[in-house]
């Protein structure tokens, strides 16, 4: 895995692929926590 600045020229299509997948599960796991936890976030809004 590609992570530091001297590598990146040297990132393949895998380390591409993978970070991908990885920044899709972020994406994924935040919105199910928001969903999950709607009334917290809309009490904070109503503030």
């Amino acid at each position: 895995m590609a992570t530091d600045d001297s590598n990146a020229s040297h990132e393949t299509a895998m380390d591409r692929v993978m970070t991908d997948i990885r920044q899709e599960l972020v994406r994924r796991v935040a919105k199910r926590n928001r969903d999950e936890h709607r009334d917290i976030y809309d009490a904070l809004d109503d503030e």
